[in-house]
């Protein structure tokens, strides 16, 4: 079913994101077998097109927000999320969400979300500037690795002209409040 709905490099990169999402979730303490799951799914409905996204949303009654509509790019987390939710019949709502914030991540994460936002921007597969940093922050500091990854795809979407998504934002501010909390001297 995953195999034929992604092509031959997105199953690989799924697998990868998975088999990086166990190893993340060992050293998170949260459930590899979960991790493992939510790694696979995490990217179903990317390859289906604009077209199938919108209308699987549509289907079942998902309206866009007006940063969705502008984000095309996140279309595949939201769909996917629906898709694993209502097609597949996932019940697991911590996998469900960890397929639906995968892309912007949120203010609010699960300790599984966490995890599949860090391994899918981790995964062996993945191949950017500061790739090897960011493993190993995610590898020994997990709440530093967030804020490096959302500060590292805050700064590309501005360097880019893209539109931020608000989720994104109030995942950065989030844990920039939350370590200004644990740096004030008491």
């Amino acid at each position: 079913m995953i195999r034929g709905r992604l092509t031959p490099q997105r199953f690989c990169h799924s697998m990868a994101v998975a088999e990086q999402a166990a190893r993340l979730a060992e050293l998170y303490g949260a459930d590899p077998q979960k991790a493992y799951t939510a790694g696979v799914l995490h990217d179903i409905m990317k390859d289906v097109g604009a077209k199938a996204q919108l209308q699987i949303l549509d289907d079942f009654g998902i309206i866009l927000g007006n940063a969705e509509k502008a984000l095309p790019g996140c279309w595949h987390a939201i769909s996917g999320a629906v898709f694993i939710e209502q097609i597949l019949g996932v019940n697991d709502r911590d996998i469900i969400n960890a397929v639906r914030y995968h892309t912007t991540a949120r203010a609010g994460m699960s300790l599984l979300e966490e995890t599949i936002y860090l391994a899918d921007f981790t995964s062996s597969d993945r191949d950017y500037p500061d790739v090897d940093e960011m493993r190993r922050l995610a590898e020994s500091d997990r709440r530093e690795a967030m804020l490096y990854a959302l500060s590292y795809t805050i700064r590309d979407l501005v360097d880019r002209g893209s539109v931020i998504h608000p989720d994104a934002i109030h995942a950065y501010n989030e844990r920039i409040a939350d370590k200004s909390k644990t740096n004030i001297p008491v």
